[in-house]
């Protein structure tokens, strides 16, 4: 539902996710990782709150330029104990021009939609143009996402899906029409030959080593958002050509990179560059087709409020 509160457009999760299509979030996503690359957006380093083992309460704050809209995410990310995490929270959009508050948004959604639109940017950019195998490292709702954004910048021929619960996995691949031979499920097989890979988990700890992935293969390291969570082992990180949707970010709250950095691995420097950079030609993406890329994606406010600014206006168009 969207309504309208003293003057603010206001959308649940059910209107963002009618709304807000992966066509329309791609493009607004990509426009603000250039933005933030080059400085027209600017945003701070987020803050946490712990509010106990596995739970957090996040502040994100950032502004689209100095005459668009400006607000911040206020989320909390509460991990279930079985490897899944939920976002709950608001994202508040001011207008640039007044100062005036002029919309929220679900957090959770608007999350989950974007974060998944962002992998696909990346994976536009950097996986090989004839990536036909997609892997994905989890079950989550991210997982799900991550299917349906990539599909709109590859023709994958084969989806496959690993998790620690085979159950679940089945259940999963199921209900999204993945073929899944339970025999076949263990996760260096599911990752052998994968194109593009996604790890989409809460894991606190590597689940992905770097002898797992395919020369040529272009992975986005997703579901770890702090520096105390590593999806992926220091190894492939140290292979990979590794870019970073924000190196201020990863260079405070990549655990991955920070795990790799403390054992020696690599230095600051391995940070080949931004997406935003890639996009605009300023750096290479992929020199050559047997180039392991990643993508590290923390996540980012100006991401958020790029796509609650296109909900706003669309609104205003239909008034």
């Amino acid at each position: 539902m969207v309504a309208s509160i003293a003057g603010l457009s206001v959308f649940d999760a059910a209107a963002v996710r009618e709304r807000l299509t992966y066509g329309a979030a791609i493009p607004r996503v990509r426009e603000a990782m250039i933005a933030l690359s080059d400085g027209r957006a600017r945003q701070l380093l987020r803050s946490f709150i712990g509010l106990g083992e596995g739970r957090t309460f996040a502040i994100m704050p950032a502004a689209l330029s100095e005459r668009e809209a400006f607000g911040a995410k206020l989320v909390s990310v509460f991990h279930d104990g079985q490897g899944r995490k939920a976002h709950e929270g608001l994202v508040v959009l001011f207008d640039g021009g007044s100062g005036a508050p002029v919309a929220l948004a679900d957090a959770g959604e608007v999350t989950a939609i974007r974060t998944a639109a962002a992998s696909a940017v990346a994976t536009d950019a950097l996986a090989r143009k004839d990536a036909r195998v997609l892997a994905i490292v989890g079950t989550g709702r991210q997982a799900e996402a991550h299917i349906a954004a990539l599909r709109q910048v590859r023709d994958f021929d084969e989806v496959r899906v690993w998790g620690r619960d085979p159950a679940r996995t089945a259940a999963f691949a199921q209900a999204h029409g993945l073929a899944h031979d339970p025999a076949a499920g263990d996760l260096p097989g599911v990752l052998a030959g994968a194109d593009v890979v996604c790890t989409v988990t809460a894991s606190v700890d590597p689940v992905v080593r770097g002898e797992w992935i395919s020369p040529g293969a272009h992975v986005n390291v997703v579901g770890s958002s702090g520096p105390g969570q590593a999806e992926i082992d220091a190894a492939l990180v140290a292979r990979a050509r590794f870019l970073v949707d924000h190196r201020e970010h990863v260079l405070a709250h990549g655990g991955e990179f920070l795990r790799a950095k403390a054992a020696g691995l690599v230095g600051d420097d391995h940070i080949a560059g931004e997406i935003g950079e890639v996009l605009t030609g300023k750096i290479a993406g992929r020199a050559s087709d047997s180039d392991v890329t990643i993508y590290k994606s923390l996540g980012h406010a100006v991401q958020d409020l790029a796509v609650v600014a296109w909900l706003h206006e669309r609104t205003l168009e239909c008034a």
